[in-house]
Formats: C-alpha cells, sequence, structure tokens
C-alpha cells in the first residue's frame, strides 16, 4: 500500500507517541550486541525518515526505501544536511532492487504488517535476505493479534492539533487479523476553513509461527523474538512484537 499526500502531510503530528528515540536507542542497541555499528543500514519502509536521522547520527550510512513518493520528499527534506550518506529509493519492499549489499535492515512500525498475504511477506524477506551479507542482521517489528482484535477492533480514534484533525476508523475481521483503517484528515488552510481529504491502510496480523517459518524459508539462520522495545519474550497481550534475524 501507499500512503497519499495528505496522511504524509500529517504523519509526523500524529505519530508523536511512537517514542522514536526509545525505539532507535533500542534497535541500535541491538545491532551493535550483534558486532554491527557501522556500515550501509537499509531503512524500509522509512517514511518521513525520523528513524534515519538516528541512525546516520549513530555513524550509519543509510538506505531509505519506501512506496510512498511523499513520505520520501518528506524524509529528503528533514535528512538532507547529511548529503551523499542517505540515498533515497521509491521501491515497494516485495521488490526491493539495491545495488549491493548492507550490513544491517530494520523496518519499523508495523511496516510488515501492510504485506496481506503470506506471499508477500516472504517475497519480502526473500528480498532483505538477497541484500543483506552474511551475518547481518535483519530486525522489523509487527502488530500482534492481541493489539488487532482487543486494541484495534472495530474502535474509532480522534486526533487533532492546531491545524489538522484526524478522524480513524477501524473495521476488523477476526477471521483473517486484518483490519482496514479509514481515515479522514481534516487541514486548516489560511482563510479558517478545513480541506478534507480521506486515506486508507490494511494491516494483516500473522502468528510468530509463521513469520519464523517465512524469515528461515528466506534463507535467514538464526530468528530471535522479543516483546516490544525488550530483550525478553513477549507477553501474551504484547501489542507489538520484534523480530531479530540473522543471515
Amino acid at each position: 500500500m501507499s500512503y497519499g499526500q495528505d496522511f504524509s502531510d500529517v504523519y509526523d503530528r500524529f505519530t508523536g507517541n511512537a517514542d522514536y528515540a526509545a525505539r532507535a536507542a533500542y534497535q541500535l542497541g541491538l545491532l551493535r550486541e550483534y558486532g554491527i555499528g557501522d556500515g550501509i543500514l537499509l531503512d524500509l519502509a522509512c517514511g518521513t525518515g525520523t528513524l534515519s536521522e538516528y541512525y546516520l547520527n549513530a555513524g550509519f550510512d543509510v538506505i531509505d526505501v519506501d512506496r510512498s513518493a511523499d513520505m520520501l520528499m518528506r524524509a529528503r527534506e528533514k535528512l538532507g544536511r547529511f548529503g551523499g550518506r542517505v540515498l533515497f529509493l521509491q521501491q515497494d519492499m516485495t521488490a526491493l532492487d539495491l545495488y549491493g549489499t548492507v550490513r544491517a535492515a530494520v523496518c519499523s512500525l508495523d511496516a510488515m504488517n501492510h504485506l496481506l498475504c503470506e506471499e508477500e511477506l516472504l517475497s519480502a524477506f526473500r528480498r532483505v535476505s538477497l541484500f543483506t551479507e552474511p551475518g547481518g542482521v535483519f530486525l522489523f517489528d509487527m502488530n500482534t493479534a492481541y493489539k488487532h482484535l482487543h486494541v484495534l477492533g472495530n474502535n474509532t480514534f480522534v486526533y487533532e492539533d492546531e491545524t489538522a484533525f484526524l478522524v480513524w476508523q477501524n473495521e476488523t475481521d477476526p477471521e483473517t487479523l486484518t483490519v482496514n483503517m479509514a481515515l479522514d484528515i481534516f487541514q486548516l488552510q489560511p482563510d479558517g476553513s478545513y480541506l478534507r481529504s480521506m486515506d486508507e491502510i490494511t494491516e494483516r496480523a500473522y502468528s510468530v509461527q509463521s513469520v519464523k517459518s517465512l524469515l528461515q524459508q528466506a534463507g535467514f539462520s538464526d530468528v530471535k523474538v522479543y516483546g516490544d522495545i525488550k530483550t525478553s519474550p513477549p507477553a501474551e497481550d504484547e501489542e507489538r512484537i520484534c523480530y531479530l534475524a540473522i543471515k
């Protein structure tokens, strides 16, 4: 899927509770644990590049990949001062095509849940595996079935600030563990009126067993499973699971 321009306009404003600093520190700590502290890092489904900034500041060169041209435009604006240390590529993660290998790949904030069948998920894993050095690491997180059923559910959420208003309505299918998210976005205009636009996102949750099996099929030899921003196993009511796969 690809976010529309209107959602990319408000993305940073309404994802502030993601605690990017804590997530980046966690990711960088795990990478260092496996001996990876520099070199080229792939930020897959990078969005507006907020996490990439932490990786660049930590000493990595970064490849930012996203399907959305609008997200990449905002990432380029945010990271322009790093010059040639960051490369921007508009690509679908299931058709990832890099110019060489990377030491590590990171995919954050449930972007992998946007792949709606196991065939797509396996395709993405295989592409990441192809471009990861032997001994390299693929670190990503995914929303859980618990979150889809008990947190997102069929609920409606409202976010607002001084210049924008977002209404987020969910419709969840408990059989397939998919959540369709309908977004109504209202942005304040110079004349005091609001411009309304709409976007839609669909995500699917997968079992840990399925994800591990697909990673192994893709060529990753060892897979670690953690709770969100933890180094301990996920709890039964974990809303997001972190996977660390070693090539």
